[in-house]
């Protein structure tokens, strides 16, 4: 099998044409140099389609001034993308994390150029996607030209990562460090948040966690637990900790047993190099991660997921702000429904009680124009600061009651008199 041949950035997206559908790679494996290729190329262009989940980076092809060279859609918006979308610059389109390569296998949306970034080929030609494999495999299967960027500091990940460099149009060689993501200090809000997630997770409990201050914070508090799993969408630097005492060893799971099973990474580069050549770590396909069917093999699974609001009957807003698009949908519900049918499962919406103004995360109704992204059927435990609310089961009325007792003690009253005026329940 032959090597692809090495070029400019400027000369492999040279392949560009008005038209074309281009996808680029997740996260921190968003190649930047390729990116301000393209970006470059397309001012002499029309009419060019970018898809993208969330990507870590700058973005110099979602601007006003680039609006005419292309068409910009998100599946997961990032911070990076947020101002475009909600000034119509660039588009958001709701999927499950799950579904994402399925748009690309089925045809639904056609790829023409995928922009990857890799690690350099080993001695048989072989390099890794590295820290994001998700729905660029199913990109690549299904583009005209896949363009790599290969970087030495793009750690070698296992699973579903590794491709022949023989499978590349062509390959740009750059040494560019990747994007980072530091974990933050933990306040006392989350880690009493994180106080009562943990209270939940049993010994032999395989676990799905997002990246932030309150997942952090619970991870921090499994230290004495034994045998648990990862089974997630994404990871970051709180997991290593767990291995190196111990805590996660994997070997309770059903599906993958000793290793740690993910779609993406995304930390600091203390991450990057743990991961790298490290076979305990598979990088897989979202499309087999985020399969409820294969979630739900593994015993006691917990999903620790957030939310922006959460309503008195249980409905979860995670992807925006009344209308102001935030997020996305991501694999939130993958999850959810996933870890429910697990023999033992958790699944946890985690949050803070109030916003940073104050305003009552809990409210009598959606802010007008919000995305429901986990429907109140779905839903199992919301946690605060102020407790566990268990509403799998429950009634409306038992919900408000539940929900009423981990709100803000200041908007408890103001929700009971809301919720009598919307549906009569007195609490």
């Amino acid at each position: 099998m032959k090597t692809a041949i090495y070029k400019s950035a400027q000369e492999a997206l040279s392949v560009l044409q008005s038209g074309y559908n281009v996808f680029i790679q997740t996260a921190a494996a968003a190649p930047q140099q390729l990116i301000n290729a393209m970006t470059e190329t397309g001012k002499k262009l029309t009419n060019v389609s970018v898809y993208h989940l969330h990507t870590e980076g700058k973005v110099p092809y979602a601007t006003e001034e680039m609006k005419t060279h292309f068409n910009v859609h998100c599946f997961f918006i990032a911070a990076n993308m947020r101002e475009s979308v909600n000034k119509g610059i660039a588009d958001y389109i709701p999927v499950f994390m799950s579904e994402v390569p399925a748009l690309f296998r089925r045809g639904i949306i056609k790829i023409d150029v995928a922009l990857l970034q890799v690690s350099p080929p080993d001695e048989h030609g072989f390099c890794s996607l590295g820290v994001s494999v998700d729905a660029a495999i199913a990109a690549m299967e299904n583009a005209k030209y896949i363009i790599a960027q290969v970087n030495p500091n793009m750690p070698r990940t296992f699973g579903g990562a590794i491709i022949h460099s023989s499978r590349f149009s062509s390959m740009v060689e750059v040494n560019d460090p990747l994007p980072e993501s530091a974990m933050s200090g933990a306040d006392e809000i989350d880690l009493k948040i994180a106080d009562n997630v943990a209270s939940l997770i049993e010994d032999g409990a395989t676990l799905q966690m997002g990246i932030g201050r309150i997942p952090d914070a619970v991870l921090g508090k499994l230290y004495d637990r034994k045998h648990l799993g990862v089974h997630t969408e994404m990871f970051s630097d709180g997991i290593i900790d767990l291995i190196e005492r111990g805590v996660v060893t994997g070997e309770m799971k059903k599906t993958n047993p000793g290793k740690v099973i993910s779609a993406f990474a995304l930390g600091t580069r203390k991450l990057y190099d743990y991961i790298d050549n490290n076979p305990m770590f598979e990088l897989h396909d979202s499309a087999y991660v985020n399969d409820t069917h294969i979630i739900k093999q593994n015993p006691k699974a917990v999903a620790i997921n957030s939310a922006i609001e959460v309503d008195i009957t249980g409905q979860v807003c995670a992807d925006s702000i009344g209308s102001h698009l935030y997020s996305g949908v991501g694999g939130q519900m993958d999850f959810i429904r996933g870890v429910s049918l697990s023999e033992g499962g958790k699944p946890i919406i985690a949050m803070p009680s109030t916003t940073k103004k104050g305003e009552s995360k809990i409210v009598s109704e959606l802010k007008q124009g919000s995305g429901v992204v986990t429907t109140r059927a779905h839903v199992h435990y919301i946690v605060t600061e102020y407790g566990i609310a268990d509403l799998y089961g429950k009634s409306i009325k038992q919900r408000i009651k539940e929900l009423i007792n981990v709100a803000h003690p200041d908007h408890r009253e103001s929700i009971a008199k809301e919720a009598f005026d919307l549906f009569k329940i007195t609490v």
